[in-house]
Order: structure tokens, then C-alpha cells, then sequence
């Protein structure tokens, strides 16, 4: 598992790596507003994520998730708040990015499955 002091050293590393696309969360969706491809939670998977801390606020929290769709031959990063600013949105995508995180905590794992 691969470790990040910041959100910037993450994001950069995932671009390295090949997860290009900005991807942002719209509803029920997760979009790559560059190519105009909106993927339902049937469209991607969930390959890494890791969660930061604001240094001097502790309500300063994001999550950042490397994601790929095969049927749309992209990969992409996306980057979400968690805790009190958080997306509380009840859409089968905010339900697909919340299982990995609440999965790998219940099962004792400290990253995502791969």
C-alpha cells in the first residue's frame, strides 16, 4: 500500500500512474466532463483510495479515489470530502464509494482491495 503525505502527492502519483481523467461526482454519477462521459455505478471500479486530514483544521478532510472503467477506457481521479463536509448524497454511486471505505474498515484492511 502505497503511503501519501498530501493530497497534491497523491493526486500527482495516480497521475503517473495513469489515472488522467478528472473526474468530478454529479448526483448519480461520476463524469469526465473532458470526453462528456457520465458513468453510473455499474461504469467503474474503485481501484485505491486514501483519505487526508487537513493539517490545521480537522473538518478539512478528502478522500481521493483512483477510478477505471473498462468500458470507457479511462482512468481517472476523483476527490470528495468526507466527514462534515461530505457529499451525503443517497445516489448508488455515493453508496459504491462509501462500501469500499466502510468494507476495508470492517475487515481490519488498511487499503482497498485490489
Amino acid at each position: 500500500m502505497r503511503s501519501y503525505e498530501t493530497l497534491v502527492d497523491a493526486t500527482n502519483d495516480l497521475i503517473k500512474r495513469g489515472y488522467t481523467a478528472n473526474l468530478s461526482l454529479d448526483g448519480d454519477t461520476i463524469d469526465d466532463k473532458a470526453q462528456n462521459i457520465h458513468m453510473s455505478a455499474d461504469d467503474f471500479e474503485i481501484d485505491e483510495f486514501y483519505r487526508f486530514e487537513g493539517a490545521s483544521n480537522p473538518d478539512d478532510m478528502s478522500i481521493i479515489y483512483a477510478v477505471s472503467s473498462p468500458k470507457y477506457n479511462l482512468k481517472g481521479v476523483l476527490i470528495n470530502a468526507y466527514g462534515t463536509y461530505a457529499d451525503n448524497s443517497e445516489s448508488a454511486i455515493a453508496a459504491k464509494l462509501h462500501h469500499h471505505q466502510v468494507s476495508d474498515h470492517l475487515h481490519g484492511n488498511d487499503r482497498p482491495s485490489a
